[in-house]
């Protein structure tokens, strides 16, 4: 029974200590260092996980998300902002913005999958248990990040009588020893940089343009 209980522990989700929720309209949510919290959500907005938070939902409609250094939280989603995850942070499940940038810092884990719709992926010696997805942006795998899943590029399926041809092709750039171990789906054009110590898996729909891996950012 002993080995039974200290299994299940092993392979429960992350326990997170229960907190009070907070839901607003407008304005903005200001965690405090240390505590713990159900629910962040506002529509009008920014919401900021301080330092050694561990929290539920992160969300917000309009405002950015920013979750400190060894905060911990269940998911963060923002329709119209950011989302930086900040050094040996960890969110349980999916990080996903639609227009708005993210960015995971040294150290930052996520357990699900990161996506954005309109805005940069960037990983800085992070780690992703799921996929990478993007529409309409960059995307930079760096400084030894590791990537469980894939990356896709998706089409956009906006309203755009000229098609993609008028747009610069997004960059996508794998950094020194960083790994992608996923496919790379792109079904768009894109630009590909992979540093010569990088390990990605297959490449498949539309073949890359190749860029010089020498020029791949340090």
């Amino acid at each position: 029974m002993r080995h039974i209980l200290l299994a299940l522990i092993l392979v429960s989700p992350l326990a997170l200590a229960e907190g009070p929720n907070i839901d607003k309209l407008n304005g903005a949510i200001r965690t405090e260092s240390g505590k713990a919290y159900g629910d962040l959500e506002t529509v009008n907005g920014a919401i900021s996980v301080r330092a050694d938070v561990e929290a539920e939902e992160v969300s917000t409609v309009n405002g950015s998300i920013s979750i400190d250094e060894r905060a911990r939280v269940r998911s963060a989603e923002a329709v119209n902002g950011s989302i930086s995850i900040e050094r040996d942070a960890s969110v349980e499940f999916g990080v996903e913005s639609v227009n708005g940038g993210i960015s995971l810092r040294q150290g930052a884990r996520v357990g699900g999958s990161v996506e954005t719709v309109n805005g940069s992926l960037k990983l800085r010696g992070a780690e992703v248990q799921g996929d990478l997805s993007n529409v309409n942006g960059s995307i930079t795998v760096d400084e030894g990040s590791f990537v469980h899943g894939g990356i896709t590029v998706k089409k956009s399926k906006g309203w755009n009588f000229w098609g993609d041809s008028n747009s610069k092709p997004p960059r996508v750039t794998i950094g020194a020893n960083s790994v992608v171990k996923g496919t790379l789906m792109f079904e768009r054009e894109v630009e590909l940089e992979v540093h010569p110590t990088a390990k990605i898996g297959p490449l498949k729909g539309v073949t890359p343009i190749r860029i010089d891996a020498q020029t791949v950012e340090k």
